[in-house]
């Protein structure tokens, strides 16, 4: 079998996840090859990975002119393939462009739904209307999370199901947690840790107001933020204005050294999917304080400590309960552990899609 995998601009999860189906389908007998941006493979290496590789720039908004040359480039990319994967909105509204409306002999088409679309007006518009055209042209659409699911199946979708994507099991850490909080400056003091892209979707002002609530205690803790992004400016001046006691540390290659030397991990987003960082905070045991954004309630069950979004009182709130009390933190290290120990794992993710290729090949 043939499978053509399409993904945009992606430097995150998502190429994180269409690379782990890369190494894993050769071996359930399917014939992988991936459609998308050069800087996309440059990133995530899926030639390396044993997929033939087509360039199609598949930018990350609307813009007529490039998405045509991009529909073009994709049917051209879909000659003898058995089934088309897309993941992302854009990626699967393109790619229903190119394959066209659902018809018998269509080649079929299986998305997979990352992210929600948030904002509102004239964007929110287009947007909507890029999610209809990706509902009703494919044959399956997977969404990470329940809420993506509900989204899909309003908007006319034929066949949507859940599918979580899996973490990578975390790599161990190459550095002694001493060294690294002593490298951030939190040798005698609490670490709180995020790891997410610097923009308006992550609720960074959340964070930096819970931090206002603990910037008073002794010893006052230090939160680090592992990410860049369009609002570091912005976010910077902040912090700096309100003196806060936050480091914006950049692209940071050492997550592994950073979960297993901070205290907690805290998510203040104002929507998730099924967030990758949270799954392998979760994995190593580290205590996890998270707003009830999208799928991370579903996500994180009883292993994490869960508020509402944009609600700063509460985070600050229970991060100091967890700061005070060194059993609660234990216990919510045990129940992280044994929550993420009933996720699927990369393995059950490719034999998912290996199921539902062939299910569509038989239809």
């Amino acid at each position: 079998m043939r499978l053509t995998i399409v993904v945009g601009m992606t430097a995150g999860g998502v190429g994180a996840h269409v690379r782990s189906l890369v190494e894993r389908l050769g071996d359930l007998g399917i014939t992988v090859g991936v459609a998308g941006p050069a800087e996309t493979e440059e990133h995530f290496g899926f030639v390396a990975a044993g997929a033939r590789f087509v360039p199609v720039a598949i930018g990350s908004a609307p813009n007529p002119p490039a998405d045509l040359a991009a529909v073009r480039a994709l049917r051209r990319a879909f000659a003898g393939t058995d089934v088309v994967h897309a993941h992302g909105l854009r990626a699967a509204a393109l790619s229903g462009l190119a394959l066209g409306r659902r018809r018998p002999g269509r080649t079929p088409l299986l998305a997979t739904w990352h992210n929600a679309v948030l904002g509102s007006g004239p964007r929110r518009a287009v947007l909507t209307g890029l999610e209809r055209l990706a509902a009703r042209r494919a044959d399956i659409t997977l969404g990470v999370s329940s809420d993506l699911v509900r989204r899909a199946r309003e908007l006319g979708a034929p066949d949507t199901r859940v599918a979580p994507v899996a973490a990578p099991v975390v790599q161990p850490p190459a550095r002694d947690s001493e060294a690294v909080r002593a490298e951030l400056g939190a040798e005698q003091r609490p670490l709180l840790l995020a790891v997410n892209r610097l923009a308006e979707q992550k609720g960074m002002d959340t964070l930096l107001a819970a931090a206002r609530v603990w910037h008073d205690r002794q010893p006052r803790p230090l939160t680090v933020v592992a990410g860049d992004g369009p609002e570091r400016a912005r976010l910077q001046q902040i912090i700096d204005a309100d003196g806060l006691d936050v480091r914006l540390l950049g692209t940071r290659r050492d997550v592994p050294d950073l979960l297993a030397a901070a205290d907690i991990y805290v998510l203040t987003s104002v929507w998730e999917g099924r967030p990758l960082v949270i799954q392998e905070a979760m994995q190593t045991g580290l205590p996890v304080v998270a707003t009830a954004a999208g799928g991370v309630p579903e996500l994180v069950g009883d292993g994490a400590l869960v508020v509402p979004v944009g609600d700063a009182a509460a985070v600050a709130r229970h991060v100091t309960a967890l700061l005070d009390d060194p059993r609660r933190r234990e216990e919510m290290s045990a129940r992280a552990k044994a929550q993420a120990a009933e996720w699927p794992d990369e393995d059950d993710n490719a034999r998912l899609v290996a199921d539902l290729c062939a299910e569509l090949m038989s239809r």
